[in-house]
């Protein structure tokens, strides 16, 4: 065996080695951590992002202030859950406007509704939207949460989907 094959060889020896390393850690993180985001990964996990419920024509911006022309909305306030940690803890505010139907809304979309299961006003991501007998529901998760909440959230129990967050 002459020396230029003994060098090819062990070339294509570590870049197998490699790339076994590679494929090994992207499957190990995707049956592990899943809630994290993973670079350069097969495994990631990527959150959704919000749909667009302001257009930029809705925005005015001056020197001494801004100002948001948004019919209906609301003011929110948040407890301290850590359920939605990083993007909204207790200091946070949101302004939130009520959809007129479910077709606006979809996966990466934040909304508060009101739970069948735990008392009070939740506020997590639409992480599914389907449809069944009884019509459309959504899946909702806190992006802190490992798992998706436990129930379909129906059109009927949405008060607002948040359109802006403010820290």
């Amino acid at each position: 065996m002459n020396k230029k094959n003994s060098k090819l060889n062990i070339v294509i020896f570590v870049l197998l080695i490699f790339i076994f390393g590679w494929f090994s850690n992207n499957v190990y993180t995707l049956l592990t951590d899943l809630n994290k985001e993973k670079p350069f990964s097969l495994a990631s996990n990527e959150i959704k992002s919000p749909s667009d419920w302001i257009d930029e024509k809705q925005v005015k911006i001056r020197d001494r202030y801004v100002s948001l022309i948004i019919r209906n909305a609301t003011w929110a306030k948040f407890t301290d859950t850590n359920s939605m940690d990083p993007v909204i803890d207790s200091e946070s505010h949101a302004i939130k406007l009520m959809p007129s139907d479910t077709s606006g809304l979809n996966p990466g979309d934040i909304i508060s509704f009101r739970s069948t299961k735990m008392k009070g006003i939740i506020i997590h991501r639409i992480v599914e939207k389907n449809t069944d007998e009884d019509g459309v529901y959504f899946i909702t998760k806190g992006d802190n949460n490992r798992y998706p909440d436990s129930e379909k959230v129906r059109f009927e129990q949405i008060t607002g989907v948040v359109v802006g967050i403010l820290y």
